[in-house]
């Protein structure tokens, strides 16, 4: 007989609209296992950086006394929220011992839109210092890491999310992407991530970054999940500077949907700069071509569409925003490396600079947009590697070194928060040893639904649901 947490989130729904399984059994069933699990040394997949029990098993208790709400098939089902997002009342720490002790006294839209759907969140994830790396080492704390090899990591900066969800700690989780820090974890733990396109998830009411890189978006084990997450994240708020065009139905219903005979770019060599790209990340492109072509798609290799030139330039923006992050003098010492190496080359940018790079990185995205307009949708790889060993990439005496290395593992992920376009990291690969190695696919600006229902249908050719982690 199957687990609660064998269920896919949308078969949790279904059961407390059916009244078979109450939202307050999902909460004590997940808390349950995430203290288990994550609570224990020797099991930990660095998980949780606040688990709020208390408000869980509240929020959920009173969840059974409404009616489920009929818009929302998540009505009950127990979720989590990324220590960068704002959660009212709960501690956030933005990954940094700068702000360990910060509880907000709002919530951000991300964190009303999930309450809204009627889901409980259990707590927050971990997650790098202010989200930057994309490997998540919290200073003081057990680093996240996928349950496929728990030496190895999962991934950032979206990483406590995604170990949360390949534990089955949580059905689903949210997560947020910069330059693949949902991708990225998604693909070290065996999991559907989608970076939606610039937008299509309103930044209320902080508007952090002015240069359009960064949105929200789901982490969950199947194509449906992420669809059905996206439905509810999804959505301009008043006040928003700007926004995706209304989909023409839910995001979940595309899923269902035939995509029909569609053109599919295809490039395997790293955007934005020289990288050695591992013989299974590349096995499992030419594998999901295959499988492209017998589902009756056209895959045509392609010039990679964005320039070498735009490296300095995306790093600039990189390096600004981290300096962004408000920190004050007499606590900077706290700060890792990495984030005192970043916010010394955004200190360094003049206003001038900064608005070049952003007006640069258009021109950019502008470009490799025309060049791939004749295609609904581009393949590449997620990742040039499986996943790491926890630390392989982290370098505190070198940060530019640190950083180099971020670079070489996550050569493409990074070019579609450019252009905006929405892309996914779907499980597709596996490594003769049993790890996870994801494949990305893009489409053209607001086409989620497009790229959904491609998903899906390469999910429904090649199912990936049933794979387990040791310890599941």
């Amino acid at each position: 007989m199957a687990e609660l947490h064998d269920l896919t989130a949308l078969e949790q729904g279904e059961l407390v609209r059916r009244r078979e399984v109450s939202p307050l059994e999902l909460a004590e069933h997940y808390l349950e296992r995430a203290h288990r699990v994550d609570d224990d040394p020797s099991t930990t997949v660095g998980a949780f950086v606040t688990l709020t029990d208390e408000l869980a098993l509240a929020r959920a208790g009173r969840l059974e006394t409404l009616e489920p709400d009929a818009r929302s098939p998540l009505y009950g089902v127990p979720t989590a929220i990324k220590d960068l997002n704002l959660t009212q009342g709960v501690r956030t720490t933005f990954g940094s011992p700068v702000y360990a002790d910060f509880v907000p006294d709002v919530s951000d839209g991300v964190t009303l839109a999930l309450e809204g759907a009627g889901m409980v969140s259990l707590g927050k994830t971990a997650t790098p210092e202010f989200g930057s790396p994309c490997y998540t080492e919290p200073e003081g704390r057990p680093a996240s890491v996928t349950p496929w090899d728990r030496s190895r990591m999962a991934g950032g900066s979206s990483g406590g999310a995604a170990a949360a969800v390949a534990a089955g700690l949580v059905p689903m989780a949210q997560g947020s992407d910069g330059g693949g820090s949902i991708r990225i974890p998604a693909s070290c733990c065996g999991l559907v991530g989608l970076k939606p396109s610039r937008g299509r998830i309103s930044g209320h009411p902080v508007y952090g970054d002015p240069v359009g890189l960064a949105t929200a978006g789901p982490i969950a084990r199947t194509v449906r999940d992420a669809a059905a997450m996206l439905d509810e994240l999804a959505g301009r708020r008043v006040g928003d500077p700007s926004w995706a065009p209304p989909p023409g139905g839910t995001f979940l219903a595309a899923c269902d949907r035939d995509p029909g005979h569609l053109r599919v770019a295809r490039f395997t060599e790293p955007v934005l700069l020289d990288a050695p790209v591992d013989k299974a990340c590349l096995d499992a492109v030419v594998d999901v071509s295959r499988l492209l072509e017998s589902l009756g798609h056209e895959v045509v290799d392609v010039p990679v569409p964005l320039p070498r030139e735009a490296v300095p330039v995306f790093e600039t923006c990189w390096s600004v925003l981290t300096a962004m992050s408000p920190v004050p003098p007499e606590q900077e010492h706290l700060l890792r490396p990495l984030t005192r190496w970043l916010t010394e080359r955004g200190r360094a940018v003049s206003g001038p600079d900064f608005g070049f790079a952003i007006g640069e990185l258009r021109r950019v995205a502008a470009a490799a947009l025309t060049a791939l307009a004749a295609y609904d949708a581009v393949l590449t790889p997620t990742l040039a590697a499986p996943p790491l060993p926890v630390g392989a990439i982290r370098d505190d005496d070198d940060p530019a070194a640190d950083f180099e290395n971020q670079k070489r593992f996550t050569p493409w992920t990074s070019a579609w928060n450019v252009t905006g376009m929405p892309a996914a990291s779907l499980p597709l690969g596996w490594t003769d040893d049993g790890l996870p190695v994801g494949v990305m696919l893009a489409a053209r600006p607001a086409e989620e639904e497009l790229l959904l229902g491609l998903c899906a249908q390469l999910e429904a050719a090649a199912p990936w649901h049933d794979r387990r982690p040791p310890g599941w």
